[in-house]
This record gives C-alpha cells, structure tokens and sequence, in this order.
C-alpha cells in the first residue's frame, strides 16, 4: 500500500462492540503496531472524533441523544482509545486533528427528525473531507510530501462508495482532489465479523475461514487502490 505512495490514507475499522473488551480492538492494534510505520511519512491524522466547541449545549445534548441509537452497542473504551491514538500519533511527530463541528451542523442533525444519524453521517464526511483538504494544500504550500492519515469507522473511507451511501463517504472525492493518490484500508479484528447481511455483502466475506486463516494477518485488496486488513485472532 505504501508502496503506492498516498497523498490520503484513508482507514477504516469495524468498531470494538460491547463484550469484547477483553480483545484487541483494531484501534489499539493500529495505535501500537501500524502507526510507528506509517509515522515517518504521515504529516498529520484526522480522527473521527467530534469535540464541539461548546457554543450550543442545548444542540450538543440533542444530537447526543441521537447518538445514543449507535453507540449504545459499541464498547465504552472506544472513545478512550481514539484520544489515546492522537496522544501517540502527537508522541511520534504526526499532527492529530479531532472534528469541530459548528452549532449550525448540530442544528441541521436535530432538524433531520429519523434521519438524524443519517444527517450526522454525512456531517462527519463532509467535515472529514475539508480539514484534510485543508491539510492538503498546506503541505503543497510548503512542498511537504507526506501523506495525511484518516482514522475512523469504515463506513466513511470506500473507494468506490457504496450505493446509497454517497453523502456519507468521503473517498471518491478525495480520491479526485489528490490525482488518484488515494488509498482505502479497512482493519478488521477476526472476532468482530458475524454471520450477518452487512457483513456477508463486503467482498472479501466468502473468502475468510477464521479457522483457517485465524493465525495470520490477511491482507485483501478489494479495488485499485482498496485493501481489507484482517487481523490475526487474539491468543
């Protein structure tokens, strides 16, 4: 993948649900075995992580509420280990960048009714993708090469989008803006993947036997510039 030279690495993971605090999240593994080796060519990483600033509580503690719908199945250490990925990330010279959402954007989540996590869904793209435009063309100014790392859920990061999820997907139009120097990388910890609709539809599904590939990292490449990294399975 490096090999490939991005300008936007653009990583997803399968978030760490509840239950499985005794496993490896894909967060702590990226956190301690991959970051040091993307470290030395990544200038900066966006963390899908939203701190607001605090202008409209009122706002905040609705779109909280609407939150609540999705996180409520997710382990509560998840937060905890995104901010402690930015601490690392900050440790090894790479700038960490969380999401600023405005009171206008938490507005628009509480208008949207039933569809507020829609709403909020392509909130997060749509900030994603112009903090790390942003960090684009401050790196062109300053001739620096390095490539920006994109942290979050891998809802966000498909290259090509998944049909119906455009709004919420931020890779083919970063894909565009850097001349194809886009790279799409899905982390997957073993013990996460159910016999599910919506894990049976990722391409590599019929492919992976835990039993058999269980011991090893297996790595997929699902596209021209798209790899699904399934991790081996915790001892």
């Amino acid at each position: 993948m490096l090999a490939q030279k991005p300008l936007v690495l653009g990583i997803g993971e399968a978030h760490a649900q509840r239950g499985s605090e005794g496993i490896r999240s894909a967060t702590h593994r990226f956190t301690h075995d991959l970051l040091p080796i993307l470290a030395p060519t990544s200038s900066d990483l966006v963390l899908e992580l939203m701190i607001p600033d605090g202008t409209c509580k009122k706002a905040e503690r609705q779109v909280r509420e609407v939150q609540k719908g999705v996180v409520k199945r997710q382990a509560s250490s998840n937060q905890d280990e995104f901010t402690k990925l930015g601490h690392e990330a900050k440790a090894l010279h790479v700038r960490p960048h969380v999401l600023r959402p405005s009171c206008d954007e938490f507005k628009k989540i509480k208008a949207a009714g039933r569809d507020g996590i829609a709403q909020m869904l392509t909130m997060i793209a749509n900030l994603s993708e112009a903090l790390t435009r942003k960090i684009l063309a401050r790196n062109a100014q300053r001739k620096l090469s390095k490539a920006v790392v994109l942290y979050g859920g891998a809802l966000h990061n498909d290259i090509p989008a998944v049909q119906g999820r455009e709004k919420w997907t931020f890779g083919p139009a970063l894909d565009k803006a850097t001349g194809g120097r886009y790279v799409a990388l899905d982390l997957i910890v073993p013990e996460f993947i159910k016999d599910s609709d919506s894990w049976r539809a990722l391409p590599w599904y019929p492919y992976y036997d835990l039993a058999k590939l269980g011991k090893v990292a297996v790595l997929y490449k699902t596209g021209p510039r798209a790899f699904t990294l399934i991790f081996p399975a915790s001892t």
